[in-house]
């Protein structure tokens, strides 16, 4: 009986033992929340002797980006009033508080960096700021405006000391268009460049009080902003590769201002801008015949303004100079002025 007894207990504690050694699908509550607190302790403690590890000797990127996350804690009423002395919007649509301290610190990198020295807004600004700092018109003109050193002679092989001469003399000959459109070149970059001489020597030669008047200031600071936009144009005249409805429009303009009909080399400064075409735009695929009214799209009906940045800005210099000569060198005929 007791030989029963004895098995029957090893057979149980057998039992026991595979049941307890089996691996288990489930866990139970109280075992799940003790192994996390295990392993949070255990997370806790490799953090710990990282940080010790690492602190004798910390990297320099972290520091420096700690440093700039640091800078970026302005106050907003600090951040508004830096952006409206820059010109731009206190807030972008959906724009938060950190953003709008981003934006600013990214405008204020790219003035520092010097790149946004083309943007007009920016220009006409800096002449404004050494006007109000008691400069006169002449210390403005000569800081800021940078002469281009070509001007001597890029074109030495076409012989353009002749074609200067010829040029402070005569009025433009349209008939080169057709005929020889390569003595166009010379001829409208020295028009032009007189021109811009004139109106330069204009703002030097006002009164005092003029010059230092608020529409003084600002009519310097806007021929200021010409000469600069002007120089891409001068460029592409002294290279030579100007496209040829452009250059047409070009010799008409000065043609025209020469002669003073300025109502009509306002014409031509407006196939040069905006295009001779009904949807200057493009508003040509409107119905079944939209191939046709996509072919009928000339070269001289091209919107040239909207080419690029660069081109709006010296084809809108062109319209400030059409100006200028119209008010120092009136027409005889009074339907030749502009409107």
């Amino acid at each position: 009986m007791d030989f029963l007894k004895a098995e029957i207990a090893n057979k149980r504690k057998a039992l026991q033992d595979e049941v307890s050694t089996r691996p288990s699908k489930y866990m139970r509550r109280g075992e799940a929340e003790k192994l996390k607190e295990q392993l949070t302790e255990g997370s806790a403690d490799v953090t710990n002797r990282s940080i010790v590890r690492l602190s004798p000797a910390p990297s320099t990127s972290s520091g420096s980006r700690a440093v700039s996350s640091e800078s970026y804690n302005i106050s907003n009423e600090d951040a508004v009033r830096r952006l409206r002395t820059k010109g731009q919007p206190i807030r972008l649509f959906a724009e938060s508080d950190r953003d709008r301290r981003l934006r600013l610190r990214a405008l204020e990198l790219l003035e520092e960096r010097g790149t946004d020295k083309g943007s007009g807004l920016n220009d006409f600004r800096r002449v404004m700021e050494h006007m109000e700092q008691g400069l006169n018109v002449e210390d403005a003109v000569k800081r800021l405006v940078v002469q281009d050193q070509s001007d001597k002679d890029k074109g030495k092989s076409r012989g353009s000391s002749d074609e200067k001469q010829s040029s402070e003399e005569e009025v433009l000959d349209l008939d080169l268009i057709k005929r020889d459109p390569d003595k166009l070149y010379p001829l409208i970059y020295y028009a032009i460049k007189r021109k811009l001489k004139e109106w330069e020597q204009s703002m030097i030669e006002r009164p005092d009080h003029i010059k230092h008047s608020t529409q003084g200031k600002r009519a310097a600071a806007t021929q200021v902003q010409s000469g600069e936009y002007l120089k891409p144009l001068f460029k592409t005249l002294r290279s030579r590769n100007l496209p040829a409805d452009m250059l047409a429009r070009l010799a008409e303009i000065v043609h025209y201002m020469q002669k003073r009909q300025y109502q009509r080399a306002n014409d031509s400064y407006l196939r040069l801008s905006i295009g001779n075409a009904p949807w200057p735009i493009g508003v040509t695929m409107v119905g079944i015949h939209e191939r046709s009214a996509r072919e009928k799209i000339s070269s001289d009906q091209v919107a040239h303004v909207l080419n690029d940045e660069v081109s709006r800005k010296y084809i809108q210099s062109l319209k400030r100079l059409l100006t200028f000569a119209q008010t120092k060198y009136p027409p005889e005929d009074v339907s030749q002025l502009m409107g």
